[in-house]
């Protein structure tokens, strides 16, 4: 675990303080859920949780459903980090923390279509493939994050099947979380 050198005191009503430069580095947001762990050693850590991240059977699964229906690469990401993928080898790409572009477009809530949106849109900093069509996942009215289909090496816009089965999914998968 990383020191910070920063102390924080619990209040009265057992509240502490994240300090700014964690939250921000962190990308932890006012109403972002925290998992709060302890271990042997007496330390209390605090997790971001990720409600995507619980539907880890489903998010594989899924992933690799559109992979084969598509013929294309398929990344499934929470708001923070890239949790499932289908057609690019895992380690090159889960556990990855997304794009800051990617992520004001999922805030934006609205479904990103290459050649129709003026961005080149990627999934992290080093992503093999540009993406080609996105939508945001969206769970008791929160964006939990996002349903990609990759670009292929000669990009072109994506066909309205393929917009559709992003939507379907991502409505499938807020739907999940909903429960």
């Amino acid at each position: 675990m990383k020191a910070t050198g920063i102390v924080r005191r619990i209040d009265d009503l057992g509240r502490v303080v994240i300090p700014k430069e964690i939250r921000r580095t962190m990308r932890i947001r006012e109403g972002d859920p925290l998992e709060i762990y302890t271990d042997t050693d007496g330390e209390v850590i605090f997790k971001k949780y990720s409600p995507i991240g619980e539907l880890g059977p489903y998010t594989k699964q899924y992933v690799d459903v559109l992979g084969r229906t598509t013929g294309v690469p398929v990344v499934i990401c929470d708001r923070d980090h890239v949790i499932a993928v289908s057609g690019i080898p895992k380690k090159e790409m889960v556990g990855k923390r997304i794009s800051p572009l990617l992520e004001s477009y999922m805030e934006r809530r609205n479904t990103y279509i290459f050649g129709q949106d003026k961005d080149n849109l990627i999934v992290s900093e080093d992503s093999p493939k540009p993406i080609s069509v996105m939508t945001p996942i969206i769970g008791g009215g929160d964006v939990m994050g996002a349903v990609m289909l990759m670009g292929t090496d000669k990009m072109s816009a994506p066909s309205q099947t393929d917009i559709k089965l992003t939507q379907v999914a991502a409505g499938f998968l807020g739907k999940q979380m909903e429960e």
